[in-house]
């Protein structure tokens, strides 16, 4: 196949360059070809069915998942540590592979090819208005946008926040969804000594500052870095009809000022996110836990709380040890007034064949009520 050298812009979340070859494709490519190539580094954009794209994409993905270990390890830390570090090499590298097949895109984010779907609001949501240029974009992530899409439009239902229809919150492409109720219930059930004001550090969806309100807190200041978070937490607090009760500030982590309780979930994994999804979930060198566990003593009150929400699956994975967490609660000059623990319920704790296993059925959920020590 002759490499195409006239290539559009490529859309990609992660910033991942355009492969240095790059063919095109239709419905008369073997997946086995296009496997060998692609894994070989060679991209593909498609120029046929696109239905004939998807079972392509589908028969890809099959024939990476052949070449992953599916065999579950030992309940030890050097092995579940070194499962970690290589389940996240082959979920990158099947990562590479996947992303290699290729979808055009007119200016208007009109999808060139028989049998295409009208993508157009999808992408706009995720990526904004058009620059009014052709471009492509992984089909993988393409597939990613247009499933977020669906996710914002239905929302997820939190029972904390009460009864139907008044209770989903709609997740925006690119920030992370609350699927995980363990957190959310913790924080609806742990009692609230000081209802005037709380802080939120990382809104995300705004869930927890939602949360908050519903429980009677007066007054939620919540900061975020990541313009799609602040933009997803305003719409849905919005939503809610709590805009008049949550103020939204751009913030690395604490906004000005002390509150009597300061609430935080930090991504739960101390390793590189590889894309800005990944945010949610890895905090390279445990960042985002250190400073809020440093700074949280002088934005407390004196009888104040900090709420930290953390997964102990790191622990587990031997990526941090419980005696760090502790010497950091130390050094930011705050002492543990409680914990409340609580059970993951999601479908990974049942699957035996997950190379992670051993830690994800090991793995509990705590609320950390911390406290300015005394001096």
């Amino acid at each position: 196949m002759p490499f195409l050298t006239d290539l559009p812009q490529l859309r990609s979340e992660s910033g991942v360059p355009v492969p240095r070859q790059v063919v095109m494709g239709d419905d008369t490519v073997a997946a086995d070809v296009a496997y060998r190539m692609m894994c070989e580094g060679t991209g593909m954009l498609w120029q046929g069915d696109f239905h004939n794209a998807r079972q392509l994409l589908q028969a890809l993905s099959r024939r990476t998942q052949k070449r992953s270990s599916k065999r579950p390890l030992k309940n030890q830390t050097a092995d579940i540590s070194q499962a970690f570090h290589l389940h996240r090499q082959a979920l990158g590298q099947r990562a590479r592979v996947l992303g290699m097949l290729f979808i055009p895109l007119d200016a208007d984010y009109r999808i060139p090819l028989r049998r295409a779907p009208d993508v157009r609001e999808a992408c706009c949501q995720a990526w904004g208005p058009s620059s009014g240029q052709a471009s492509m974009v992984a089909l993988r992530e393409l597939l990613g946008v247009v499933g977020a899409h669906e996710w914002r439009k239905k929302g997820v239902e939190i029972s904390a926040l009460g009864v139907a229809p008044n209770n989903r919150i709609h997740p925006h492409y690119g920030v992370f969804s609350p699927v995980r109720g363990e957190y959310i219930d913790l924080v609806a059930t742990m009692p609230i000594e000081d209802h005037t004001l709380a802080f939120e550090i990382g809104v995300g969806t705004g869930v927890l500052s939602a949360l908050l309100v519903k429980r009677g807190v007066e007054r939620v200041v919540a900061t975020d870095c990541d313009s799609r978070a602040l933009a997803c937490a305003k719409e849905n607090l919005a939503r809610l009809g709590f805009s008049d009760k949550v103020e939204l500030v751009n913030a690395d982590l604490f906004p000005v000022g002390l509150a009597p309780l300061i609430v935080c979930n930090p991504p739960w994994v101390p390793a590189r996110p590889t894309s800005p999804i990944e945010r949610a979930v890895y905090d390279e060198n445990s960042s985002m836990l250190r400073g809020f566990l440093s700074g949280l003593r002088e934005h407390l009150t004196p009888a104040g709380e900090g709420w930290l929400i953390l997964s102990d699956l790191a622990e587990h994975l031997g990526l941090r040890s419980r005696e760090s967490l502790l010497q950091w609660i130390d050094e930011g000059g705050l002492h543990i007034l409680g914990r409340q623990d609580i059970r993951p319920r999601h479908g990974k704790v049942e699957d035996k064949d997950d190379p992670l296993h051993g830690a994800r059925v090991a793995e509990v959920t705590s609320l950390w009520r911390l406290g300015a020590q005394r001096t």
